[in-house]
């Protein structure tokens, strides 16, 4: 049984580029919008064993593949136009050589892109802020929670915390 307000999302990095999904599914409130891999959890399990899930579904790649599986933090998403969701976010790398698997994913366009053009992606405002404690300025912070309140796609308010 899928539980709608809990999900996860993974970055992973191969060198200087992170793996994302360019959503496709029509009726995603995400369509066309850049995420990192992941989805909702199914009823027992863990923010971990979810994202790896995801990652299996989503992408094939197996949790032996990963490089410092790390969680970083928890972010709560408020919508005027969709239910609140909470989102536990991980980050991990491959080998410089990993190649993803040749199989096309449901869910939308698995691709590299640079971390360094990261912020240039349709992406939700609050990723911004978010990619910056993973990858940027604040990246050696630690743990991260934030909380992002939109009016339809307008980042109308947030806060971000870490430790």
């Amino acid at each position: 049984m899928r539980v709608e307000n809990l999900t996860t999302l993974i970055y992973i990095t191969r060198g200087s580029d992170c793996l994302f999904i360019r959503k496709t599914r029509k009726g995603d409130m995400n369509l066309d919008k850049y995420l990192g891999i992941g989805g909702h959890f199914e009823s027992d399990e863990s923010p971990e064993e979810c994202v790896l899930r995801e990652l299996g579904e989503e992408a094939s790649i197996g949790a032996g593949s990963l490089e410092g599986f790390r969680y970083r933090g928890l972010i709560t998403f408020i919508s005027s136009e969709y239910p609140t969701e909470y989102m536990h976010v991980f980050t991990a790398s491959v080998a410089p050589d990993f190649e993803l698997p040749a199989r096309a994913c449901d869910e939308g366009e698995l691709c590299w892109v640079p971390i360094a053009e990261m912020d240039s992606l349709p992406v939700w405002e609050g990723d911004k802020i978010m990619f910056d404690y993973l990858f940027g300025s604040h990246s050696g912070e630690g743990t991260f929670t934030m909380k992002f309140c939109y009016e339809g796609e307008v980042l109308e308010f947030h806060e971000e915390k870490s430790w």
